[in-house]
């Protein structure tokens, strides 16, 4: 009787520490989003607000400096920030983070001229869609989205159900843009077979923008990208849990030779070690990641745990891809973890939700601190246009409305 008690009683104080850490994590999404998705708000109704002033540059509104401090991760302290907030940054902007150099970065989500978009895009040129939003890419010292295609006109066409290739004459465009670094660890960079990944790699080189997640081996699939801007030292990563088949894996063939693909992350150990390898050299370590359920806008669980062992292993921010649509932002012991930040330049689809996207921005300091701001923008017809303060706020509160917590 004593012992069946006991055992009662530790299961149940068990389930309760479970429950207090689930609470913990929730509660962290919760805040960080509501934080981030604030300064989104007050981002927009700046650029209106000039914009009232100044029609002919309305996307190149000075961003204000908002600088957010990370959600608290434990269960106390992010009931007492919930209890007790501190002012909001849109009233009071705030300093950068501290530290003598600072970097900024502007992130976004899935990027491609294929299909539907590459022929608008033939007739309309391919500057059309960064003609919204160019000013505000430009602005940072670094510039990153994940490439959702290969850049070829040759190569094999694979037999899978979406399939795209974008032509290498966008690529002007894409780098004139602001665009400094590409993922390619993703579901479609070897949709035209290796010959698709080596044109690939070959023109972004040409182009002067560098490609992280693939390579024609393990090496260079799993090789971060590092550079060194303001006297801070950046290293970029990317990896894929979402490939078609093995054989997109980068790795080695069963004679011996190398596997070209893409770096694969299904186990999170074989992304760690790069992680940490990249963060003894570094003082920030961006990692992307392809990840996730398409057309959901919450994060699965896998992708938490993964992002958590992440900055555990030394990334300062990691950015999401493939769902199509932007989900949830988190901080994780003060560092930050975009879910996913949705389409940004894709093929046009009839699901309003996937219109709806984010240009993430972070100003770091050489110690890995970032204040984060957002821009939510609407993309139609692959040109993403900053929202106005009227659907930025219901933007916010739609996501606001899915975040547990």
């Amino acid at each position: 009787m004593n012992t069946s008690r006991t055992e009662k009683y530790l299961k149940k104080k068990k389930n309760r520490s479970r429950q207090l850490e689930k609470f913990a994590v929730r509660s962290a999404v919760a805040l960080g989003l509501a934080a981030v998705f604030f300064t989104a708000w007050y981002v927009v109704e700046h650029i209106h607000s000039t914009a009232s002033q100044n029609h002919e540059k309305t996307a190149s509104a000075p961003l204000p400096s908002s600088s957010l401090s990370p959600a608290p991760t434990s269960a106390s302290a992010a009931v007492k920030s919930a209890a007790s907030p501190s002012p909001s940054p849109a009233a009071s902007p705030s300093a950068s983070p501290a530290g003598d150099q600072h970097i900024s970065f502007s992130f976004v989500g899935d990027v491609m001229w294929s299909g539907n978009a590459g022929k608008l895009l033939a007739q309309k040129g391919y500057d059309y869609p960064y003609e919204k939003v160019k000013d505000i890419l430009q602005r940072s010292d670094l510039t990153a989205a994940n490439l959702e295609t290969p850049i070829t006109n040759g190569g094999e066409k694979q037999e899978k159900e979406y399939i795209y290739r974008s032509a290498p004459e966008g690529l002007q465009a894409f780098q004139a843009a602001g665009f400094d670094v590409v993922n390619t660890a993703n579901n479609h960079i070897l949709d035209y077979g290796v010959k698709g990944l080596q044109d690939t790699l070959s023109s972004l080189k040409q182009a002067g923008i560098a490609a992280v997640g693939a390579g024609m081996d393990k090496e260079q699939a799993y090789q971060s990208y590092e550079v060194e801007k303001n006297g801070i030292k950046v290293a970029f990563l990317g990896f894929s849990h979402v490939v078609p088949n093995g054989q997109w894996k980068a790795g080695i063939n069963s004679d011996g030779s190398p596997r070209p693909g893409v770096a694969e992350t299904y186990n999170y150990t074989y992304a760690v070690g790069p992680i940490q390898a990249a963060k003894k050299t570094a003082d920030i370590v961006v990692v992307y990641v392809h990840w996730g359920t398409e057309r959901k806008n919450v994060p699965d669980s896998y992708e938490v745990d993964m992002a958590h062992r992440y900055i555990d292993a030394g990334a300062d921010l990691v950015i999401g891809s493939h769902p199509h649509r932007v989900q949830t932002i988190e901080s994780y012991k003060g560092k930050w973890i975009a879910y996913s930040l949705g389409n940004f330049i894709f093929t046009t689809n009839n699901d309003p939700h996937t219109w709806d996207s984010l240009i993430l921005q972070a100003d770091c300091s050489s110690t890995g601190a970032c204040a984060l701001q957002a821009v939510p923008v609407v993309v139609k017809n692959t040109q993403p246009k900053p929202m106005s303060a009227a659907e930025a706020q219901s933007f916010k509160q739609s996501l606001l409305a899915v975040s547990p917590g």
